[in-house]
């Protein structure tokens, strides 16, 4: 069980973070994928151009402490997911909700920093411009536009595009999976993502994590305390139903892989320096089973310690 009260390193033990929370903890938001409803994907019981359905999920996810969806989005080489997209920005502003942009680099190796820019050109041009429906609900961080990062191919001139972005008013916060060498300077930040950690995947998914986002969190505090630091929570892995699945398995540990990866910030950083965010990874993904949006397994028993999600103990719910 996580102690209550206040824990992790004494202020001045570690560099001050440049960039951290507007309040007293973390905001939290969580990858959402809009694929569903696509006959490539599994079948969920709802479609993702379903506008019912949007605001039903807005509505729980405000309900459970997260204050902004971040969508899959990758250009035009998935309309469907577009379109999803735009309808998710549309009604998350008229429910005092947020949305921001993961964009999935291409992963081809020739052209991916042209499609790059051209996608996130049309990025810009279709979701960010005042005249877009919407815009308003875009998540921002110091007045400036957040977009996420997913690498596929590495093939990406981040630099180049960070060139090319930076032509935007305002520029774009650019935040990439992990710290990366080449590029580091082209990004304003770095997430946690989904990860075992150096052990690898065991059967029974006894590897939630820990060591990975030990190792995440000590190396942004000691190399990249300038940047923006974004952590990772999840609640767990099995990607048995997903038509990519390897057998991958991280256990929920009735909820407490959940809880631990929501506070493990907590034992490397201060707890009057909070990072500005927390990406629950994810809200939806029902095919590599990370989605919370029914709810966290408990076993029953709940889990005591910090978390910024009042109904996170409940068990899940059938849609």
């Amino acid at each position: 069980m996580l102690p209550r009260g206040c824990f992790g390193p004494a202020p001045g033990q570690v560099p001050r973070l440049k960039h951290k929370a507007a309040g007293p903890s973390p905001e939290t938001i969580a990858l959402y994928e809009a694929w569903f409803g696509h006959p490539k994907h599994i079948s969920v019981g709802y479609s993702s151009h379903d506008p019912a359905e949007i605001k039903s999920q807005i509505v729980r996810a405000k309900a459970m402490g997260i204050s902004a969806f971040v969508v899959d989005w990758y250009g035009d080489r998935e309309s469907f997911i577009d379109r999803s997209y735009q309808l998710m920005q549309t009604i998350a502003s008229n429910n005092t909700f947020k949305v921001a942009m993961m964009y999935d680099e291409a992963d081809e190796e020739e052209g991916a920093t042209d499609q790059a820019i051209a996608d996130l050109t049309m990025f810009h041009d279709t979701y960010l411009s005042s005249t877009s429906a919407g815009h308003q609900a875009y998540l921002s961080y110091e007045d400036r536009p957040v977009i996420f990062i997913f690498p596929k191919g590495g093939y990406t001139n981040w630099d180049a595009v960070r060139t090319r972005v930076n032509k935007w008013s305002p520029q774009p916060l650019l935040i990439y999976e992990n710290p990366p060498g080449k590029y580091a300077d082209a990004f304003d930040g770095f997430y946690a993502w989904i990860s075992p950690g150096e052990k690898g995947w065991a059967p029974d998914g006894s590897n939630w994590g820990d060591q990975y986002l030990s190792s995440f969190y000590q190396t942004m505090v000691s190399k990249f305390s300038d940047k923006i630091i974004v952590g990772g929570a999840w609640a767990g892995f099995n990607d048995v139903k997903a038509s990519w699945g390897l057998n991958r398995h991280i256990s929920a540990r009735c909820g407490r892989t959940y809880f631990d990866t929501v506070n493990l910030w907590r034992t490397y950083l201060p707890p009057d320096d909070p990072p500005p965010f927390i990406m629950i990874e994810t809200w939806n993904d029902h095919e590599e089973g990370t989605a919370i949006e029914d709810g966290i397994p408990n076993c029953g028993t709940e889990v005591q310690g910090h978390s910024p999600t009042p109904s996170a103990t409940q068990s899940p719910a059938s849609k």
